[in-house]
């Protein structure tokens, strides 16, 4: 991969492992419940089906770096469907209880359903379906919401940056027209993928004067079956040129927002939720806001992501991943790699957007002050 001074970063390295996993000694079994080294149980697996995408959004897949030179992954190296539901199941005996299929573009993946119905079919140790969810940029939506309904899928999220043709077009870089994106929305109600939540990522600079537009259009459509919610530009990956003044904090955002339709403060829904919840005063719907930048939530982050390739990571911001693969496509048993699974979360003592906090977005160095490593792309492992 190029970035902007013109050298090569092999995926290898943008995606790289630590040494490779081995089964512990001493065994972790699956009861249910999994903890950190910080008290912090697992309870969401975020599944990446493939690296690709169809659009090259500046914050995430910038069309100078991921050009038609950019080496993806083979499909060799990519983990099967049946090696994903397989690792699904022993997640969920650990305390998953809820499955987000991400990419890239997950619906690029070829017969993403079959994946789904696989992974309907998984229970917790209590019996229990688990929550089965699709992040989209909703390009191939209209087509295939109904095929994703039928196959077991229950919610969809859409990334939306803006309503505005023109600033719509220039921020996923690949022309591609809003009006498809709201009809892939209106498909995916039709087909009962609801509520659907669209993710408005907001670039101070870009797309900060759609803020009003948004929440004007979703207040109005839909009957509230549409939560909105706005996330500060984060600085995840290595290419995406982040910069702190840049990001204009939810804060801002609220406050803009209850100025022309008022709010009221919700609850979080479930533990470890990451958008604050907000409703409009006049019952009218509600908006969230992701705020990892400004107001940091790794004290209850619950999330684990899985590479398509098979590299288990504990954060949205790690530099590298826990290669499960191996185990997969080797001798060892679903025991061997439930425990292996365990001992890497009770391991984990992940924190990066509180420890940014601390020291500051200028002073984001390695251990012992030295060159901070490259963190994983988001593309590479999902929002």
């Amino acid at each position: 991969m190029k970035n902007s001074s013109n050298t090569v970063i092999p995926i290898s390295t943008i995606g790289r492992a630590r040494p490779a996993v081995a089964v512990p000694e001493v065994a972790v079994p699956a009861t249910g419940v999994l903890l950190d080294r910080l008290g912090r149980p697992m309870t969401d697996l975020r599944i990446s089906v493939t690296d690709r995408c169809n659009f090259r959004c500046s914050y995430c897949m910038p069309k100078d770096v991921f050009d038609k030179d950019y080496k993806y992954l083979p499909h060799s190296a990519l983990l099967s469907f049946e090696e994903m539901t397989r690792l699904a199941r022993l997640f969920a005996a650990h305390g998953v209880r809820k499955i987000r299929l991400t990419g890239g573009e997950p619906l690029l993946r070829k017969n993403i359903e079959g994946l789904i119905e696989q992974l309907a079919g998984i229970r917790s140790p209590s019996g229990e379906p688990l929550a089965l969810t699709l992040t989209t940029n909703g390009s191939l939506l209209a087509r295939k919401a109904a095929g994703l309904r039928a196959a077991g899928l229950q919610r969809v999220t859409v990334s939306l940056d803006s309503l505005d043709d023109a600033v719509f077009r220039h921020m996923n870089d690949v022309d591609f027209p809003v009006a498809d994106v709201l009809a892939g929305i209106d498909a995916a109600l039709a087909a009962g993928l609801g509520p659907i939540k669209v993710n408005m990522v907001v670039k101070r600079g870009t797309n900060e004067q759609e803020i009003l537009p948004m929440a004007r259009y979703f207040r109005t459509h839909h009957g509230g079956k549409v939560v909105l919610r706005f996330i500060e530009y984060m600085d995840v990956g290595a290419t995406n040129g982040w910069r702190m003044d840049e990001v204009l904090p939810s804060a801002d955002v609220i406050a803009r927002i209850h100025a022309e339709f008022p709010l009221v403060p919700l609850e979080a829904a479930t533990p470890g939720e990451t958008a604050q919840r907000w409703a409009y005063a006049d019952g009218s719907g509600e908006i969230g806001v992701i705020s990892s930048v400004t107001q940091a939530f790794c004290h209850d982050c619950s999330r684990a992501r899985l590479s398509t390739e098979g590299k288990l990571y504990l954060c949205l911001f790690a530099s590298a991943g826990h290669d499960l693969r191996p185990l997969l496509r080797g001798t060892a048993s679903d025991d061997d790699i439930a425990s292996a699974i365990g001992h890497i979360w009770q391991g984990r003592a992940d924190r990066y957007s509180e420890l940014r906090a601390l020291r500051g977005p200028d002073n984001d160095s390695g251990d012992a002050g030295g060159k901070a490593p490259r963190r994983v792309e988001m593309s590479y492992i999902g929002g």
